[in-house]
């Protein structure tokens, strides 16, 4: 019996553990960045996307956005991406990291939307950095 909630217990804990600290931010967009890599961060983008490139500001579909995103990624050779802080709020999330670059770092600020049991991005902001 005893053995029976021991383990019982220890699934509970193990559940809890895993609902709690569950990545609601893909990890393949953190590797997109990380790359500098537009087609791989394509599949995690939405429809519809908000792109704030140092205060110039389109609404795009996911096609327009991927260019601008190519567009950026070859203008600012990226040599790394850190992420500074990542959180979630009922069908949303976001990402906030420094992009290192040949050209200095910009900060990027990543949103995304609960679509279909998937987390999509909805909103990128990239912003230079005085670091």
């Amino acid at each position: 019996m005893r053995k029976r909630v021991v383990l019982l217990f220890s699934c509970l804990l193990f559940w809890a553990s895993a609902t709690l600290f569950a990545q609601d931010v893909p990890v393949g967009v953190v590797v997109a960045f990380k790359k500098g890599n537009s087609q791989e961060l394509n599949r995690y983008l939405g429809d519809k996307v908000n792109l704030v490139i140092q205060n110039k500001s389109t609404d795009a579909d996911k096609q327009l956005a991927e260019g601008t995103m190519s567009d950026f990624f070859a203008s600012n050779k990226v040599r790394g991406f850190n992420v500074n802080h990542q959180g979630k709020r009922d069908e949303s999330s976001f990402v906030v990291g420094t992009l290192n670059t040949v050209n200095g770092n910009f900060r990027v600020n990543c949103f995304f939307r609960r679509v279909s049991n998937k987390y999509l991005i909805n909103q990128i902001r990239i912003d230079r950095t005085n670091e």
